[in-house]
């Protein structure tokens, strides 16, 4: 498959993805008062981004037609 990420949509997915992961766990463990539910929502959210950045595909950008990717 074609990837659909460019570089730099690819960086902010990457630390975006991080933070909020590190958030969710953060909150999973109760070191943050934030509560389970929104913890694990910001953990797949968060793995799901750094997911796409690793692998340079987006299926919601795929369903859309759209790519930052360099042709």
């Amino acid at each position: 498959m074609k990837q659909n990420i460019g570089v730099l949509d690819g960086r902010v997915r990457l630390a975006v993805g991080a933070l909020l992961a590190a958030v969710g766990i953060a909150a999973v463990a109760n070191v943050l008062e934030l509560g389970l539910t929104a913890g694990i929502i910001a953990l797949v959210v968060g793995a799901v981004l750094v997911g796409t950045s690793l692998t340079g595909l987006c299926p919601l950008y795929r369903a859309l037609g759209i790519s930052t990717a360099d042709e």
